[in-house]
Formats: C-alpha cells, structure tokens, sequence
C-alpha cells in the first residue's frame, strides 16, 4: 500500500463510493421502516411495563381485602365474646371497660369495610385500565406485524447483495490507507448524501455543484496528488472529459438575416 501512486489510491476511493453509494441505495429501499419497527416494539415495550405495574398493583389490592375481611371476621369474633363477658360483670366499671372494647371492635370493622370497599374501587379503575392498556397491546401489535412483515420482504429481496457488498467493502478498504480512509469515514458521516469522492462534471464538484477552478481541474486530471475540494472537504477523484468538452464547443453563429429589398 506504501507504493502505490495517487492514481492508484484514488481507483481504490472512487471504488469504495461505488460500493457504499449501492449499499445506501438499498437501505433507501427500506426507508424509515426499521425504525418505525423499533419505535412499535419501544412503545409495546412500555404498554407491558405497564401492564405488569397495573396487575402487580391488583394483587396487592385483592391481597388487602383479603386481609380487612379476615380482619373484620376478627374483630366480630371479639365483638361476641366481649358481649356474652358483659352478661356476667360484677360492676358498672366492668361494664363500661367492656362496652368501650365493644365500640373499638365495632369501629374496626367499619374501618375495614371502608378499606374493602375503596379497594374494590381501585380494582374496577384498574381492569378499566388494564383493559385500556390490552387493546392498545393488541392494535399496536397487529401494526408491528404489518410493518415487520413489511420489513421482512424487502429485507429478503436486498439481504443477499447487501452481505456481498459488504465483502467487496472490506476488501476495498484494505487497499486504503488509514489515514485516507479516515477521511473518507467522516466525510461520509457528515454529509448528507454520503458522496464524499467524486468528480468534475461540467466544471463543478459533484454532490454540491461548486465551481471548481481551471487550475485545479487540471491538478485533478494530473493525479499527481489528492485534491480536496476546499469547500466542501469532498475527495476530487476525476474530471468527467465529455462534460468539459461540451463547455469548451463554440456554439454555432446564428446565421445573419438579410434585409428585404424595397421595391
């Protein structure tokens, strides 16, 4: 690689464009499809985080009834014994400690019964909820199937070139040197067409249609060295002959009307 003449690195860079212009050509097939996919599957992704919080929470709810019913099973058992104690006090004292005992039992079974029934409340927003957060589930996913399936078609069709290309990728990068083909990466990168080698066509730079000076044109069609357009930053690999030479054809004279004689 450290022999090789600018001609030469520059074959190996315009073959390398050829390659990733065709491999951006096909992820052009496949639109925003992959991403439509992934933002379907991060939104069904929080459907069901969702979900799971809403029925880990109805556990919780049914688990609270459960426990104020056997609370309230309790505290009546309570309410019983300390009735049938009453019927045998000896005094007014006993009386009262027992009746105040009683209204405590009582008063906690109201408490509970309060609980159950604001759980149960609870529970019938939640399966509103839960069954809100289903049908979306469902609606969404019918989406994600389509746009897969989508997805999956054209990825059939494009799935064999694309891992070629990618081979013939490899290989044409191995015959660039890091430093160029650094260059070449982040050019790539930050233009939006991804052309960062080309050429001269009727005397402006390919990709961004500046002006390129004589002088330089014939730097480029020297290829003594690597010329940079300094606009842009593109790598000007060669000057499309046939578009200069259309430049450079004198147009034809039109042709000299003559004047009418007057009679």
């Amino acid at each position: 690689m450290e022999n090789q003449t600018v001609a030469q690195k520059l074959e190996a860079l315009v073959k390398l464009q050829s390659i990733d212009s065709k491999l951006d050509e096909l992820k052009k097939l496949r639109g925003d499809l992959p991403d439509e996919v992934q933002d379907l599957e991060d939104e069904m992704e929080g459907y069901r985080t969702r979900l799971g919080r809403f029925e880990g929470e109805l556990k919780e709810l049914e688990e609270s009834i459960k426990k104020n019913k056997e609370g309230i099973k309790e505290s009546e058992k309570l309410v019983k014994k300390y009735t049938e104690q009453q019927k045998n006090v000896k005094n007014n004292r006993e009386f009262d400690a027992i009746t105040k005992e009683i209204e405590l039992q009582e008063l906690e079974v109201q408490i509970c019964e309060k609980r159950i029934k604001e759980s149960k409340d609870k529970i019938e927003f939640k399966k509103t909820e839960i069954g809100t957060i289903e049908a979306l589930i469902n609606g969404r996913n019918e989406d994600l199937q389509s746009k897969k399936d989508e997805l999956d078609s054209i990825l059939s069709e494009s799935q064999e070139e694309e891992k070629k290309l990618l081979v013939e990728r490899e290989k044409a990068t191995k015959k660039i040197e890091d430093k160029l083909l650094k260059h070449y990466n982040r050019l790539r990168t930050n233009l939006s067409n991804g052309l960062a080698v080309v050429r001269v066509v009727r005397g402006a730079a390919e990709g961004c249609n500046i002006i390129i000076p004589p002088q330089k044109i014939a730097e480029i069609r020297e290829k003594k060295k690597i010329v940079i357009d300094e606009h842009s930053g593109r790598i000007l690999a060669d000057v499309d002959l046939g578009s200069m030479e259309e430049e450079v054809k004198p147009k034809k004279a039109a042709p000299v009307k003559r004047a009418k004689k007057v009679e």
